[in-house]
């Protein structure tokens, strides 16, 4: 749930403050008052495009922050737990900064992030439904991925299915397609890989021999010092007066203490110990000094050997492992092409089994479709009744893809895409008899309204625990449809928090809380200012919305006889 916004220096906007409760929000203003800043601003911390026109004229930076209350098990915390988001009392703040340079800076409880994690969390939290969403309905290419959110779990996973085969089709048509090209591309190419080979086999190569010689370079690099060292430590520890000498005198100390009082044997036993492992180091010292030799000879051959395996880096990999891996590649592909027309039989008939079970996969996720489509076509024109439309119907077209991966069959050829073999189209029919059309070219703006408000109910976006905001939904639409569409939105927020930006009365009247909007100028600047109403200059403003921009006690009169008739639709 959103509890509170601020936005600071967007566009007209110099700083407000607004806060939310749960239920309807309604916020109105004049045309051209800043409305769809609020909406801009909501879309900035949901991970919007940003830009620098957004930016106050005048300030360094537009600034917007969003405080939200998540529940325990919302993806939206989910999401931002696994950014490494640290959430107290229940409490998300998402912060979105654009600089008068154009640059964004996002922060999730005061977590520095990246828009794209922005974005993934913001988007749990808020959702966002106004004009650009109506465009989106218009266009075919997004049908599809509707009809699928409706169909639900089994499909999601036929989906993933059939992708996976898809992927894995795909592979194995490249392979053949590749053994298949031309000879003399074949022969280059064999030619070139017989180069490659001849070197990395020619080399001798040993998996981590890079690294042994590298450690051994080292060695030899500082052999000298190392002696010095070793030597030093030695004749630190063994001789007379030395090191090991005095610890020697001390247990002999120590033995004699402990004759005396058997209470210092752990002491004594202590001494000892310290002496025969410092007696065991000065051994070793010596052993690792004697058994090293400045060997240049040596030295000038493993410094060769690296020179020689660099550049064999420089061409197959940044390791001998990684070198050893290409050429365990390159000597498969020189099979595949010394072996071609053999290979290319067994692709073949690899590839007829792939496309087999692809298309059986593909018939699978067509049948689920269609099975869904019905019930989308069922449902959603039951809601298009409720809003108004009762001669609607809404179907789902379904044609087969004509572009894509392709096979031939016995019985012609396939395409299959990413997403299925098929492509689907909502078409519409407002009135009884009358043929269906594409939405594009049969809905009017209201149409598209309610079609969307229906689409959002039968979707389940009105069950998600977001802030749902509707940015002029209501547009085209006026009398008994007017209020069907206020009636739909209050239905909403029975469930969710809702703020919609609107030109009805009919969807003002219904607002738990109302704010309004207004655009002032001083000093040459235009300022807008978001305040809350009072039932009264509430009940004013929808007289307004309801005469434009004279209120009279006619339009009064109506603007409480549709408040108590929205009173009576909620109670």
């Amino acid at each position: 749930m959103l509890e509170e916004i601020t936005i600071k220096n967007v566009a007209v906007i110099e700083e407000v403050t607004l806060s939310f409760e749960q239920g309807l929000t309604v916020l109105t203003g004049e045309t051209g008052a800043g409305k769809s800043i609020i909406i801009d601003s909501l879309a900035l911390l949901a991970g919007g495009r940003g830009s620098v026109d957004y930016v106050r004229h005048g300030a360094d930076r537009a600034e917007i922050e969003g405080l939200f209350t998540v529940e325990e098990n919302s993806p939206a915390r989910a999401r931002a737990e696994a950014a490494g988001i640290e959430i107290e009392e229940n409490m998300v703040v998402l912060r979105r900064e654009v600089t008068h340079k154009g640059k964004s800076i996002c922060r999730i409880n005061n977590k520095l992030v990246t828009l794209a994690v922005l974005r993934e969390v913001g988007q749990g939290l808020i959702d966002i439904h106004g004009q650009h969403e109506h465009q989106e309905l218009l266009q075919s290419e997004r049908h599809l991925h509707l009809l699928d959110k409706f169909a639900g779990d089994d499909l999601k996973k036929a989906l993933a299915d059939y992708q996976s085969r898809f992927q894995d089709f795909k592979r194995t048509q490249e392979k053949l397609e590749q053994l298949q090209e031309n000879d003399q591309e074949n022969a280059h190419r064999l030619d070139l890989i017989e180069y490659q080979l001849g070197e990395i086999v020619q080399a001798e190569l040993s998996p981590g021999e890079d690294e042994q010689l590298e450690k051994e370079k080292h060695i030899l690099s500082h052999s000298e010092s190392l002696y010095d060292a070793l030597s030093g430590a030695y004749n630190s520890l063994y001789g007379e007066g030395r090191g090991l000498d005095w610890v020697s005198h001390a247990l002999g100390e120590t033995e004699a203490a402990a004759a005396v009082d058997d209470r210092l044997g752990e002491l004594q036993e202590s001494v000892a110990n310290a002496y025969y492992a410092l007696e065991e180091a000065t051994f070793s010292l010596r052993e690792h000094s004697e058994a090293l030799a400045f060997d240049p000879e040596r030295l000038h051959e493993v410094e060769s050997r690296l020179n020689e395996i660099d550049r064999l880096k420089r061409k197959y990999g940044s390791t001998v492992d990684e070198i050893l891996e290409y050429a365990a590649k390159v000597e498969e592909e020189r099979d595949l092409i010394v072996n071609k027309d053999e290979n290319i039989q067994a692709y073949e008939a690899e590839l007829e089994q792939k496309a087999a079970d692809l298309a059986a996969e593909a018939d699978t996720l067509t049948d689920l479709r269609r099975q869904a489509a019905l019930r989308l076509s069922e449902t959603v024109e039951g809601e298009l009744g409720a809003l108004h439309m009762p001669n609607a119907s809404l179907t789902v077209e379904f044609s087969l893809a004509e572009r894509g991966s392709s096979y031939t069959f016995e019985n012609g050829r396939r395409y299959f895409t990413a997403n299925g073999q098929e492509k689907v189209e909502f078409m519409l029919s407002t009135n009884a008899g009358e043929p269906e059309k594409p939405l594009a070219k049969i809905a009017s703006g209201g149409e598209i309204s309610r079609i969307m408000l229906a689409l959002k109910t039968v979707l389940s976006g009105f069950q998600q625990k977001v802030a749902l905001i509707f940015d002029e939904v209501d547009t085209g639409v006026s009398g008994r449809v007017a209020q069907a569409i206020a009636a739909k939105i209050q239905e909403a927020a029975n469930d969710a928090q809702v703020l919609c930006i609107t030109h009805l009365p009919q969807v003002a009247a219904m607002a738990d809380e109302h704010f309004l909007i207004e655009k002032s100028e001083e000093d040459a600047r235009v300022y807008t200012t978001v305040e809350p109403m009072s039932s009264t200059a509430a009940t004013e403003e929808i007289a307004r919305m309801i005469s434009g921009t004279t209120v009279t006690e006619a339009s009064l009169e109506n603007a409480r006889e549709l408040i108590a008739e929205a009173s009576a639709v909620k109670s």
